[in-house]
């Protein structure tokens, strides 16, 4: 019996194992990048300015490090240590240009993950009082059998783990995170401080079946997420910020599946939390060094980045696709996802998937096409780019290759066995085969994507404009007037149908009524206060 409880145990804490490679793996390509853009960023420093970067990698290497604390801590006590340090952290990180906005965002995040460390404190202190304990093992082996004394301190586990993943109404904070140097958006964003909030959502998920309001709660709040936040990237021209919105939609989308609970939902959406870390991360780093070369970061002046830096932009189109291209894993696991949602009949999930997608298809097929223009002969600027970004850059595209490519091994080592550890079945709705097909499908779309990457016999042509065109490599032409105008390629951003000022405050009234009604309602807020 005992044998039988340590290999349950052991395969449960496969999903630490997996967030440990993430974190370890991804963050440690994002330090790698930091040196060479962090030369960069140093340069453009008022001269006389003090070289800080010393407590900037302090900084970083002290957050992954609180990281691990949090994944692979059983003690509660411990892993609400680690919880905060990485707010602490990330407050100082967010504020390192010490601007006025860094300021004001790095009070933003900190206040509001202050809110969820409350949330942690209070269902620590019933753990301790009501069920004697302060393992999370234990903890949710104790809600499973009485889940009418865990679902007080479930609710407020699931409100601390909202805030840190940057759920609304608390999704502000990483939204603020981009006025931080790119290597800190790229950690705070994909591999660490986010996932930590869906990793002990994902945990408490078992929990979600059993105890229902805080199970509702999660999924109202993570599909109202992922599909309003999604309408709102559609709107965005700054490259980061729609990557801010996409990171905070994703998340709302395995935030839904944790909410779901059965083991369906958590195989897909462990696979969201991997394929996000991976091509998040890629794409941050690449928006980091264009923004470096070109001067800007806005999606608009990316115009010809295949000609001005064809291998970043290969790796740019490699990070995009994987986020919305079949065969790619995310798009996988998006299926995996809808698949999930029909079989437990949330009608309102289905909705709120089907509206988001679309959304998302929209903001990443603008970019794309925008990379894929090929006109002209500019200028290549890649020759400047620093070897560490590089490095960290085909670091970041081989874990996104990878993981693509031994998706089926993937879930057949370490997903299916965490699901068999924790629910005592397979939780796989995608059929090994499909896998297998997909697998290979991304082999063939990445040969396709590098073949031609170091290829010298370029035919060079000059723009045709209609016959008209008086100077091809500006794109100038002669108009019906007999004057000269140039032809541009812009994208439609539809800012009056999904700008932010029509769609965040709607968003954040209604999760914060949500999530109201769910403390009320499990009493940790008490009703007078309703």
């Amino acid at each position: 019996m005992d044998n039988r409880n340590q290999g349950s145990n052991t395969r449960g804490h496969l999903i630490a194992i997996v967030m440990a490679l993430i974190i370890g793996v991804i963050g440690s390509g994002i330090c790698v990048y930091a040196l060479g853009y962090m030369i960069d960023f140093q340069a453009h420093e008022p001269e006389g300015a003090k070289d800080r970067r010393p407590t900037f990698f302090a900084l970083m290497f002290l957050f992954l490090s609180a990281m691990f604390v949090i994944v692979f801590s059983n003690n509660m006590v411990w892993m609400f240590t680690g919880w905060e340090v990485t707010t602490v952290c990330s407050f100082l990180l967010i504020g390192y240009t010490r601007t006025d906005e860094a300021i004001n965002n790095a009070f933003r995040q900190i206040i509001m993950n202050l809110l969820g460390g409350i949330g942690f404190l209070v269902a620590l202190y019933i753990a301790t009082i009501q069920m004697h304990t302060i393992s999370l093992d234990r903890f949710i082996l104790e809600g499973l059998m009485h889940p009418e004394i865990a679902a007080l301190p479930v609710c407020a586990l699931a409100f601390a783990g909202l805030t840190k993943a940057a759920q609304m109404p608390f999704h502000t904070w990483l939204l603020g995170a981009m006025v931080a140097p790119t290597p800190t958006s790229a950690l705070l964003h994909s591999s660490t401080m986010v996932k930590a909030g869906v990793f002990l959502l994902i945990k408490l998920a078992p929990l979600f079946l059993v105890c229902q309001v805080p199970g509702t709660m999660v999924i109202l709040i993570g599909g109202i997420t992922f599909m309003l936040c999604s309408f709102m990237a559609i709107s965005q021209t700054n490259a980061k910020r729609v990557l801010a919105y996409s990171t905070i939609a994703n998340l709302g989308l395995i935030t839904a599946c944790a909410g779901v609970g059965t083991p369906e939902a958590i195989w897909a959406a462990i696979l969201l939390v991997i394929f996000h870390a991976a091509a998040k991360s890629l794409l941050f780093l690449c928006v980091g060094t264009a923004e470096h070369h070109i001067g800007s970061r806005d999606i608009e002046d990316m115009d010809l980045l295949f000609e001005r830096m064809p291998r970043l932009a290969r790796f740019m189109m490699l990070g995009i696709m994987c986020m919305f291209i079949a065969p790619f894993g995310m798009l996988i696991a998006k299926w995996a996802t809808l698949v999930s949602f029909v079989e437990t009949k949330q009608v309102v999930l289905i909705i709120l998937l089907a509206f988001g997608s679309a959304a998302t298809f929209m903001f990443w097929a603008k970019w794309l096409g925008k990379l894929s223009g090929i006109a002209g002969r500019p200028q290549n600027v890649e020759m400047t780019v620093h070897p560490s970004e590089w490095i960290s850059l085909i670091v970041m595209a081989a874990i996104a290759i990878v993981a693509c490519i031994v998706l089926p091994i993937m879930s057949h080592t370490m997903v299916e066995p965490y699901l068999v550890g924790i629910y005592g079945q397979l939780g796989q709705d995608i059929s090994v085969d499909n896998l297998w097909i997909s697998s290979i499908l991304a082999v063939f779309v990445l040969v396709v994507l590098f073949g031609g990457v170091n290829s010298s016999k370029k035919k060079r042509v000059g723009v045709y404009l209609a016959g008209v065109s008086t100077d091809s490599d500006t794109r100038t032409y002669r108009n019906s007037l007999s004057g000269e105008s140039i032809a541009t390629s812009r994208n439609l951003y539809l800012d009056s149908i999904f700008g932010e000022a029509r769609i965040r405050r709607t968003g954040e009234i209604v999760c914060a009524i949500v999530i109201i009604f769910a403390l009320v309602a499990s009493g940790v807020v008490p009703p007078m206060f309703y």
